[in-house]
């Protein structure tokens, strides 16, 4: 079952945007769609472009997750420019379908926006991800 998982992230990679920079990598991924599902069951998540947008421009901080396989394109260009505008870490991932099973919708999903309270239980997972997505991010914070 390990092995369907690692060549269906490289395979998921090839249907990427080019504009998906930085992705995250296999394990990264992996990890990103744990922290996904455990901030989803304590409804700490804001789900699509228009919430994400909203709560973006109302000041929420977090860690944003953008799916890579968005077409067309266009609907998500504008949000790694609103991250970097206020200092909200982000990263790519390879599937909009997985990150949509991860937030516990039925739907693709094409970003989200991790907004953790100080009751969430998974704090050490979510500043690791952040640390990393602030690591490799196009502008240093």
């Amino acid at each position: 079952m390990a092995e369907e998982n690692d060549t269906g992230y490289d395979e998921k990679v090839k249907y990427v945007n080019v504009i998906s920079q930085p992705l995250a990598s296999k394990k990264t991924t992996k990890k990103i769609h744990k922290l996904v599902k455990k901030a989803a069951s304590a409804k700490f998540v804001r789900r699509g472009v228009k919430e994400v947008v909203k709560a973006l421009r109302k000041g929420e901080k977090g860690f944003c997750v953008i799916a890579g396989d968005i077409s067309p394109v266009d609907v998500i260009t504008h949000l790694p420019i609103m991250c970097e505008d206020r200092d909200v870490p982000y990263l790519y991932v390879p599937s909009k379908h997985d990150l949509g099973a991860a937030a516990s919708t039925k739907r693709p999903t094409s970003c989200i926006l991790i907004n953790p309270k100080d009751s969430f239980d998974d704090m050490e997972l979510y500043g690791k991800i952040v640390e990393e997505a602030r690591s490799v991010a196009p502008i240093k914070y």
